[in-house]
């Protein structure tokens, strides 16, 4: 082969290469370990009756889990399928299907939106204001209020499309369009209307055929399953009261505001639309949509003079130190919900909760600053070594339990329960014989933690500052 053939040649598969996209990192089993331990005490110290939860990883649900019973007679356990309201996170579902007829060139996103659904007609606060794009509703920046003027969240009485529109006329817009950030329902609602004209389909039917059908997303659904009530689809409950109590709350039907909260889902099948996400922004090409349309999407389009609100198209979108987090959370009567994708880090993390006014829901930041510490942490050189600490310790009065896990080639300690899991955990590097070192943020090394046993060899507490901490028993 002549010399610049060769060249040639090594050029072409240098390229290739170069165009395969990056393989996941390794499973972080100690960061899943710790979850598992977190939700465990979270659903326990907090009352929830339920709570799902998963992680994907590339194009792997790496771990997938349930707490709790979903029913009020604590019959039934909560999974990985168990069925939840998923409420704002059917957002993402509009906004897709939106620019799916965007990519079609039946619709401009600049359009205003009484092209397509002329009955809705809401009073301008302000004459001089541009037109409510269908681009302003994906943003949440159209100038709309929140809601219509009707207290369907109070009652879990939901308006069909005629008493929504009948509604809006007697409201007016709050700002300009495109002046002012306003998370806003009721332009989510109207964005379904705007879907199903450009298609000529109900909205339903839309969304169902190009986009849950094709990604195998068979749980995913329009409206409450009642049939389900109780066996799949979990219960939902109201916040606690002072006595702990939480009261089931009756199902509802979102009607009108179906495209703005309206799907019930499962972490299994939110795992496959996060895994077409993962998927589309790391091989190119088509896939529902261009990968171009979804970079778009997750882009931040809209950004408010301080730099607090930002937003993508449909997806929420913010920044969290060097991590761009894309997603949704959703919360309706009974049910806190969050999706939350990390593109660069080829990571995903599902929350699901059947009841309201828990201090950590829905669990989703907590899930991925643990998992972010635990990515890439280095192997032991004895696992077993390690496995012998770990354990449950008893902290009381001062703190309620405290866990000790093997963390790469350390120990990690995490009281319980705590909102903060990340913030929370503790880092012991091995120093010598059963001795530890706390490990501060810099990576030096601290005060040391001496383990102690018993006369038959096993790790029966810990000393730090000369206070003993007993083992209460294993994990």
């Amino acid at each position: 082969m002549k010399p610049f053939a060769m060249c040639a040649l090594a050029a072409l598969c240098l390229a290739a290469r170069a165009q395969e996209p990056p393989k996941p990192p390794a499973v972080p089993h100690d960061a899943l370990r710790v979850l598992d331990l977190w939700f465990e005490a979270q659903h326990a110290h907090e009352r929830l009756p339920a709570i799902s939860a998963g992680v994907v990883l590339g194009q792997q649900l790496v771990w997938k889990k349930g707490y709790g019973h979903i029913d009020a007679a604590q019959r039934v356990p909560a999974g990985p399928d168990t069925l939840y309201s998923i409420c704002s996170i059917s957002k993402l579902f509009t906004a897709v299907a939106t620019m799916q007829q965007w990519e079609a060139g039946k619709l401009s996103l600049d359009d205003d939106v009484s092209r397509w659904v002329s009955s809705f007609n809401i009073r301008r606060s302000d004459p001089d204001s541009g037109p409510i794009s269908i681009r302003s509703l994906l943003m949440h920046s159209s100038g709309l209020p929140r809601e219509a003027d009707l207290p369907y969240w109070a009652s879990s009485q939901f308006p069909n499309r005629d008493a929504l529109y009948a509604s809006a006329r007697t409201q007016s817009t709050f700002a300009r369009a495109n002046e002012r950030y306003q998370y806003s329902n009721l332009g989510l609602a109207v964005l379904g209307d705007v879907v199903a004209t450009a298609a000529g389909q109900p909205y339903a039917q839309v969304v169902q055929q190009q986009v849950l059908q094709p990604l195998g997303m068979a749980d995913t659904r329009l409206g409450l399953p009642l049939d389900l009530l109780g066996t799949r689809l979990a219960e939902g409950f109201g916040a606690p009261r002072r006595d702990g109590s939480r009261e089931r709350l009756a199902p509802f039907d979102t009607l009108a505001l179906g495209a703005a909260a309206g799907y019930v889902s499962s972490v299994e099948d939110l795992a496959r639309f996060a895994q077409w996400q993962l998927r589309l922004l790391q091989k190119g090409g088509t896939e529902l949509l261009k990968a171009s349309t979804l970079r778009e999407m997750q882009r931040v389009q809209w950004q408010d003079a301080a730099g607090k609100n930002t937003r993508g198209l449909g997806f929420s979108v913010v920044r969290e130190g060097t991590t761009t987090v894309v997603g949704h959370d959703g919360l309706c009567p009974g049910y806190r919900t969050a999706m939350a994708v990390l593109p660069r880090e080829q990571l995903a993390v599902i929350g699901m909760t059947n009841a309201l006014g828990s201090a950590t829901a829905p669990f989703t930041r907590a899930m991925r600053q643990v998992l972010l510490k635990g990515l890439r942490l280095p192997a032991p050189k004895d696992k077993a070594m390690l496995q012998a600490y770990a354990g449950r310790y008893d902290t009381q009065p001062f703190g309620s339990e405290l866990v000790v896990v093997p963390w790469g080639d350390g120990l990690a300690m995490l009281s319980l329960p705590t909102p903060d899991p990340a913030a929370a955990l503790g880092v012991l590097k091995h120093e010598r014989a059963d001795t530890f070192r706390v490990q501060r943020e810099d990576g030096s090394l601290g005060t040391p933690v001496y383990f102690e046993r018993n006369p038959d060899g096993q790790v029966v507490g810990f000393r730090v500052n000369g206070q003993p901490t007993p083992k209460a028993g294993p994990l």
